[in-house]
């Protein structure tokens, strides 16, 4: 039985270290000796590793290590009761969508879509996380909402998108090369 669970555990680490997206569902399955099993934080080499193993724990339900794998500033300490609430969710699913270095070696950002069950519909959490690495281990510094991200495009001046009626260009109306001058003003 022991060696069924570490073939298991096995699986499931490569998994994580892999970039294999799996079913959440089918690792809440494992025995309740996996269950207890601690993540190294030692042997993540890069932020999408650590993401992925801080989704399995988040799956898993072991709130030290992803209290742990927070970045010493956040004082994750301090919003444990928040974290074992999140971590309580029914996890359903992982999907990667991306990575991208920092503005230096010790930075990576991974954007990824987690899903979740509740109330019989699921739901999608996208985050662009962002990782910083010290001493020789990644940490979850912080986080943004992608969808929550609002592009707002600079408002253009009206005058600027008037069909034109005449050839004719009037003195008062907005230059030809579109600088948003009165034409008198700029090539007039």
């Amino acid at each position: 039985m022991v060696n069924s669970h570490a073939f298991i555990y096995g699986l499931l680490i490569e998994a994580i270290f892999t970039g294999f997206d799996y079913d959440a569902h089918a690792a809440k399955q494992l025995p309740t000796v996996l269950r207890n099993s601690t993540l190294s934080h030692g042997a993540v080499e890069t932020p999408e590793q650590l993401m992925r193993s801080r989704y399995s724990a988040h799956v898993l339900g072991l709130v030290d290590y992803v209290v742990a794998t927070y970045h010493p500033s956040c004082n994750a300490e301090s919003q444990r009761e928040g974290i074992a609430e999140s971590i309580d969710s029914d996890w359903a699913g992982l999907e990667v969508i991306g990575t991208a270095a920092g503005s230096h070696e010790n930075e990576g950002f991974v954007e990824f879509k987690a899903y979740f069950n509740e109330d019989d519909e699921q739901y999608c959490m996208q985050e662009r996380s962002r990782f910083i690495r010290e001493d020789g281990l990644w940490y979850y510094i912080d986080g943004t909402f992608p969808e929550q991200e609002q592009t707002t495009q600079p408002e253009i001046d009206p005058r600027l998108n008037q069909t034109v009626e005449s050839f004719k260009i009037g003195r008062n109306d907005p230059c030809i090369c579109g600088s948003g001058k009165k034409y008198k003003k700029c090539c007039g």
